[in-house]
């Protein structure tokens, strides 16, 4: 049987949909999804198998117009796995249609990834607006850049999924399959650790905290009783930002770690400890060591 392999980059504006249809074609959560812009800062790959094919999903950062390092360095890593993808698929909001921003990025698409490149379009969350706008917004992105495909989706209720992941595996080049079959993501799980905390976190705190911080993973201990305990460093700017994260008497903290401990249990499936601590570190914005963690080049953020 005719294996094939290759790497999907998920590119669009900030909350277009990219970690919902990452997680949908997966079938499981490995990219953190909240309401709030911005949530991705790096390149999260999920493992999806569509017949003889094994499709490898890179859930990209947002593409916005960068005012801070992080900002660049997130901007960076998204352009980043769109190069070097086999497939390139541009998701867009139905209801936005063709924003200015979705323009930049067609521009964008032309200037650094040059002719011959597979790009498709996605226009997700179909569910807001009737079929003739659907059709229309259709015609006018493709007269704005020569798609190979368009599809109508749904990534949170699943409309029009299995299309596009059948058209995906079709389209991929021929080879080895380049992960093990039970494998669903491609991130330690360190990471994936601090991720979750982080989701919970931007889920529980309003306005900027939530890009004011960062979380880490310090230690993982397995324990000879099968769990594991975990401990989890939170990074914040200033002192007022900690007593928010910590909240009255530690409640919020509280709320927050057995929020992430539960998630963290189930996606292990096996029991967890988390042990979770709030530190005050001005400069961690502009940190190498920082950026590093979060799987970001501190060099692609220099301005």
């Amino acid at each position: 049987m005719t294996t094939r392999a290759g790497f999907v980059a998920l590119i669009g504006e900030p909350n277009a949909g990219k970690s919902t249809l990452t997680n949908r074609m997966v079938g499981a959560k490995v990219s953190i999804v909240t309401h709030k812009v911005q949530t991705t800062r790096t390149r999260i790959r999920g493992v999806a198998i569509e017949g003889a094919a094994q499709i490898v999903f890179v859930d990209t950062p947002g593409l916005f117009r960068p005012r801070r390092r992080l900002d660049r360095a997130m901007v960076a890593a998204a352009w980043g796995g769109a190069a070097d993808a086999d497939i390139v698929v541009l998701l867009i909001e139905a209801h936005r249609g063709l924003t200015e921003g979705v323009q930049a990025i067609l521009d964008a698409l032309r200037d650094r990834l040059g002719a011959g490149r597979t790009v498709a379009l996605a226009i997700n969350k179909i569910d807001r607006v009737r079929r003739e706008t659907l059709l229309a917004l259709a015609q006018e992105m493709n007269a704005a850049y020569p798609f190979a495909q368009t599809f109508m989706i749904s990534a949170e209720k699943g409309h029009g999924v299995e299309d596009l992941r059948r058209w995906l595996a079709e389209s991929l080049p021929e080879g080895p399959w380049l992960y093990p079959e039970d494998q669903i993501a491609d991130l330690p799980l360190r990471m994936i650790a601090a991720e979750i905390t982080r989701e919970k976190l931007t889920l529980r705190l309003h306005e900027e905290l939530p890009y004011q911080l960062t979380v880490e993973t310090e230690a993982w201990e397995e324990r000879k009783d099968g769990s594991a305990r975990i401990d989890q460093l939170i990074y914040v700017v200033r002192d007022g930002h900690k007593g928010i994260v910590l909240g009255h008497r530690g409640e919020t903290i509280k709320a927050i770690s057995q929020a992430a401990r539960a998630e963290l249990a189930e996606f292990l499936g096996r029991p967890v400890h988390l042990f979770v601590q709030v530190k005050v570190r001005e400069g961690w914005l502009d940190e190498a060591e920082r950026f590093s963690q979060m799987g970001l080049d501190w060099r692609d953020g220099a301005s």
